[in-house]
């Protein structure tokens, strides 16, 4: 039996880098995106196109997919289930609540085709370099089944347990790193006001216990000025809402998330969906009249 051939739906900022790793392992894989512009580096990689996602099923053991939100992940997988045959399995790499991959993964049963979900986290600059983590969740045989191309897109792999469980993994990683965020900003302004270089603050931050991986990076976009991660407000104020439903699902008062998942609202009040998450720092800029720039950061993290 050879090596198992993929399609591959939703080529954004995320997916375009999943896939282009797939191929950079030798895996036959046909793509799609609403946009074709996204595919010509994949095309050139030896990735075929397909004219929908219907097509990028058809004749595949299995198809990834990597989309903004449950329902954009809900209507392709209806077009996908018209092209795949029984026994394919949808590999769901987008961010879903709990409820929305269990719910998605029983209509694709009912058609004959196996869920496996793999979520991924650490950022685009990490997917793009492959080493990005890969959260997986589902049963272990069809884990097994895919694993050396989950291991192909990433540089660590989690196998979670039963499907749901890389679900709600995925949504706390997030949660945390939003507060890191919010808390990071409030740091950087502090050391600011109290005449610090900013530059040097950051590096001895990063070399403290106070460090976190969203300094590390994120935290270089803002001293930069870019804030550019490639991660929107509506995505992050997406994903918090996840987390403070599974607060209220598993009985767990998450007060901090709470206020987090208020300081993103009024930033997207302020500055609009589709505006930088790490924007969020621009409110306490704003209010305080004071920037956090600093010479020698990147305006992206490579």
């Amino acid at each position: 039996m050879g090596r198992p051939r993929y399609g591959f739906v939703g080529l954004g900022n995320l997916g375009g880098h999943l896939a282009a790793r797939l191929l950079a392992r030798g895996f036959d894989l046909t793509v799609h995106d609403r946009d074709p512009a996204p595919a010509e580096r994949l095309l050139t990689m030896g990735a075929t196109w397909a004219a929908d996602p219907a097509a990028a099923a058809r004749g595949r053991d299995g198809i990834f997919t990597c989309l903004p939100s449950p329902s954009a992940s809900e209507a392709v997988l209806e077009h996908i289930l018209d092209g795949a045959s029984p026994g394919t399995t949808w590999i769901e790499c987008s961010t879903l609540g709990r409820d929305d991959i269990l719910r998605l993964a029983a209509t694709a049963a009912a058609r004959g085709v196996e869920t496996l979900e793999a979520p991924v986290t650490g950022g685009v600059h990490l997917a793009a370099r492959g080493e990005i983590t890969v959260l997986a969740g589902g049963e272990e045989d069809l884990f097994a089944r895919h694993e050396a191309a989950l291991r192909a897109m990433g540089g660590r792999l989690f196998h979670m347990g039963p499907l749901g469980s890389a679900a709600v993994i995925k949504v706390i990683t997030n949660m945390l790193a939003f507060t890191h965020l919010v808390a990071d900003g409030e740091a950087l302004m502090l050391a600011k006001r109290a005449g610090l270089d900013l530059g040097q603050a950051w590096a001895a931050i990063a070399a403290s216990s106070g460090t976190s991986f969203v300094h590390e990076t994120e935290g270089q976009l803002i001293l930069n000025g870019s804030y550019d991660i490639a991660f929107t407000m509506d995505l992050a104020l997406k994903d918090l809402g996840f987390a403070l439903g599974f607060g209220k699902q598993f009985g767990v008062p998450l007060d901090l998330a709470t206020r987090v998942a208020a300081t993103f609202e009024a930033g997207r009040a302020a500055y609009g969906g589709s505006a930088q998450s790490t924007q969020v720092v621009r409110l306490l800029e704003d209010r305080l009249g004071t920037d956090l720039r600093a010479a020698g950061f990147p305006a992206r993290l490579e």
